[in-house]
């Protein structure tokens, strides 16, 4: 006999109302995962709407404002990815005690990295030279320092993960998703972006597939590149930790005790599940990722 789904796909073919034997498993020993209802559940064709007659609208009283004869609307099925990713937002606030906490990072040394070797770094590599291939190193030195960040709460019990596959949110052709960079820790900073572009096409193209998107650690989600300043990310469950990243603005600062100087500064946002991450070592992780970002080399160097 097959093993038993666990609670996670058994609770999510309960609210769906699917049946096992509906369910292609992927499992070991014919087990049916959560992935597996997923993907059952986003190529189920939608479910025409019933026909009843519409509800009689009351006439608007004098005081409010008519809607002008212009204005229109256009109501549309949300799509199975968009349940999904409403669902599991909605469960991150109810499941999760998110704070937020946050720092700023001079991206000087960065940005001149790029600089100087950009060019050659694309000749080689055949691909651009990002800032995201350094948050990430940053955050899997971060992680490695302060592990809870990269844990989980399961049941009663904390799982501490020594992998780091770090999901890295991208815009795609059906919204914003989060495909996983797998074992972030041994790839080198070119492997690391060949990874985020592969997904980022992927994502464009709408070939993202369940499997890219499952099982990660920890999250980085860069809503610099839409131009935001600052925010507070929601998990993304059932992690404990997602970094937010900003756009970098010039901005005075004070350095040497009181000199003014304007460099590139960006806004850090660190949101954790309170229940597992303290705020000492949240703010020691954003304080990590910072010291990283502000003297890359010692990434290379593992210092």
């Amino acid at each position: 006999p097959a093993r038993r789904p666990p609670p996670s796909a058994r609770r999510l073919m309960a609210e769906a109302g699917v049946a096992a034997a509906a369910i292609p498993p992927s499992g070991p020993g014919g087990q049916i995962r959560k992935e597996d209802v997923v993907r059952a559940l986003e190529a189920r064709p939608p479910a025409p709407a019933p026909a009843t007659a519409p509800a009689p609208v009351a006439p608007a009283p004098q005081a409010l404002r008519a809607v002008p004869e212009g204005d229109r609307e256009r109501v549309v099925p949300m799509t199975p990815l968009r349940k999904t990713v409403a669902r599991r937002l909605v469960e991150a606030q109810h499941t999760a005690a998110i704070l937020t906490t946050f720092n700023e990072v001079d991206m000087t040394r960065v940005l001149a990295l790029r600089e100087q070797h950009g060019e050659r770094f694309l000749a080689r590599h055949g691909v651009k030279l990002g800032f995201m291939s350094f948050f990430v190193k940053a955050s899997v030195e971060a992680l490695r320092a302060f592990p809870a960040v990269n844990g989980e709460i399961r049941g009663e019990s904390v799982v501490y993960r020594d992998r780091y596959d770090i999901g890295v949110a991208v815009g795609g052709g059906k919204g914003l998703v989060v495909p996983v960079v797998r074992d972030a820790d041994a790839r080198s900073f070119a492997e690391i972006e060949e990874a985020i572009a592969g997904l980022a096409k992927k994502a464009k193209d709408n070939r993202i597939t369940m499997e890219d998107l499952a099982g990660g650690t920890f999250t980085i989600s860069n809503g610099g590149i839409y131009g935001s300043l600052l925010s507070t990310p929601i998990l993304n469950p059932p992690q404990s930790g997602i970094l937010g990243l900003h756009k970098i603005e010039r901005r005075p600062v004070v350095e040497d005790g009181d000199r003014i100087v304007v460099r590139p500064m960006m806004y850090l946002a660190l949101s954790y599940d309170h229940r597992l991450v303290d705020g000492r070592e949240a703010v020691s992780f954003l304080v990590r990722v910072k010291e990283c970002i502000e003297d890359p080399e010692r990434m290379l160097l593992e210092v």
